[in-house]
């Protein structure tokens, strides 16, 4: 048995993702999981991280310690649960939280002090997965394709995970061919951003109140109108191009609208750019199956089914795993990949000159 913890916080900012997996040779097997909401002190400080402002080097390192000292105790919590020694874990693959990426300009950022990590937990840490990747000419983003390939690969059909946190990406699974994958756009972002601002609501539960609206097709092909989606992958994007501001932006060319017709916009903003992606990227798509908070979006999950008569739609509930924990779990098997020698990034997913081992080792 080789036990390993995943560390996982989104682009959301809703909470700390803590999964908890057994890695025997290629098969992946979830044991045990926590989730930690994310203070309001602390979503405040990561966000505003997100855009420049004053002293941000030191308020970075107070807002990661701050950031560590909770996952430490989410982990601590975890194990107590499972009755597990600190020494029983090989090692905690902590992603951190990204606040910049920037990857034309060879920048991501993800803050979570790896070092303070294993002095916490006594747990040696591997962290850093994105920026070797970046510096072998990549985006250092997405990831998360080749586990989901080592998930999910099926030699009958063609498949298509698709991840919906505060953005969408896509991982295209061919048999036969090389992993493929890329970010589509804004997933729960500007939904989770647009509600805060209307009724002061985290999330959108269900997709309900966006299903209460009417899309503007207007807006939407003002917001298509982006660049983003214009591009071919390799790609991939964050808040410092879809947020608030840009949104804003976007509407000050239109006239007023209901706020509900926003959301159900933004919604359809989510949806379409995820089928324009993957019909441009896929010739046929079996099964597309979802991950992240998105798939408990009854209204997007409903519109993606629309938007694709001939493919099965569903939750990785269907396979067993539920879509809440399979990014926290990919960065505890990145974890093993780099104590293993095993590169984990992939080309044809990110652009990088070549495969490589990924990540930093911080021992206990």
């Amino acid at each position: 048995m080789a036990l390993y913890l995943g560390v996982m916080s989104g682009t959301s900012l809703d909470g700390i993702d803590i999964a908890l997996i057994d890695q025997e040779d290629t098969h992946t097997r979830l044991l045990g999981t926590h989730y930690l909401p994310m203070p309001a002190d602390l979503r405040t400080d990561l966000l505003a991280l997100c855009s420049p402002g004053p002293d941000e080097l030191v308020r970075a390192a107070l807002a990661e310690q701050h950031w560590v000292r909770l996952a430490a105790q989410g982990i601590d919590d975890l194990l107590r649960q499972q009755r597990i020694q600190p020494t029983q874990i090989r090692a905690i693959g902590s992603h951190g939280q990204t606040v910049r990426h920037h990857p034309a300009q060879g920048v991501t950022i993800q803050i979570g002090n790896a070092a303070l990590l294993a002095e916490c937990t006594g747990i040696s840490v591997v962290s850093d997965f994105r920026r070797r990747d970046l510096a072998a000419g990549g985006q250092g983003a997405p990831l998360v394709p080749a586990f989901h390939q080592a998930l999910f690969a099926d030699d009958n059909s063609q498949r298509a995970i698709l991840n919906i946190g505060g953005f969408s990406n896509l991982t295209l699974i061919e048999p036969g061919k090389q992993v493929y994958g890329f970010d589509c756009g804004p997933g729960n972002v500007l939904l989770d951003a647009w509600i805060q601002h209307q009724q002061g609501l985290e999330f959108d539960r269900g997709g309900d109140w966006a299903a209460s609206g009417q899309v503007q097709p207007i807006l939407l092909k003002t917001l298509l109108g982006d660049p983003f989606f214009l591009t071919q992958g390799p790609k991939s994007t964050g808040r410092e191009l879809f947020n608030m501001r840009w949104l804003s932006q976007q509407l000050a060319k239109l006239p007023a609208m209901m706020p509900e017709d926003v959301q159900a916009t933004l919604l359809e903003l989510t949806a379409t750019s995820i089928f324009d992606a993957l019909q441009a990227a896929q010739d046929r798509t079996d099964e597309l199956l979802v991950c992240g908070g998105g798939a408990h979006n009854r209204t997007l999950m409903k519109r993606l089914a629309e938007l694709l008569p001939a493919t099965r739609v569903a939750s990785t509930e269907a396979y067993g795993i539920s879509p809440d924990w399979i990014e926290a779990m990919a960065f505890a098997w990145l974890a093993h990949c780099c104590l293993e020698g095993i590169p984990a990034n992939r080309p044809s997913v990110t652009g990088a000159r070549g495969p490589r081992i990924l990540g930093a080792i911080y021992p206990a």
